[in-house]
């Protein structure tokens, strides 16, 4: 079964801070659960207690992260570039699809599975799209389609 879909630099940066929680990062961890514990009664210690939530949360990344890289189907993405209907096209809004892992600093990015995502998926530059949207239909008009 293939992993999440992943463009190369979102699967590289989640590798790279995989190998640092797994490394650095519970090392850390474990010297402040260490100080800690060296301070006595572990009851009533705030330092003890914010390092095993520390400690926890870290955890948690750590086995999101392992499911996130697990055999990860690398894809190319597309940012799409959106009017509303009854804007004009200097207000256009910048969307890529894809895993919320992604980092895009030119666009926003959105879930495939999401009313818009679902129906720019495959849109091409031309294209007059309308989707259900929690408050009514709302119709898009694609100006552009990048690939990244």
């Amino acid at each position: 079964m293939a992993g999440a879909k992943l463009s190369r630099a979102a699967y590289e940066r989640l590798r790279a801070e995989y190998e640092d929680l797994t490394t650095r990062g519970r090392i850390t961890v474990a010297d402040k659960i260490e100080r800690a514990r060296e301070e006595g009664d572990l009851k009533e210690n705030a330092g003890y207690h914010a390092a095993k939530d520390e400690q926890g949360h870290m955890e948690g990344r750590i086995r999101q992260l392992e499911y996130l890289l697990d055999e990860p189907e690398i894809v190319a993405n597309q940012i799409y570039t959106v009017v509303y209907e009854g804007d004009s096209d200097d207000m256009a809004e910048r969307y890529m699809i894809g895993n919320m892992e992604e980092q895009v600093d030119s666009a926003d990015v959105i879930s495939p599975t999401s009313p818009l995502g679902a129906c720019l998926d495959g849109a091409a530059a031309g294209d007059t799209i309308t989707y259900e949207a929690p408050t009514g239909p709302l119709t898009v008009t694609v100006l552009a389609v990048e690939s990244v």
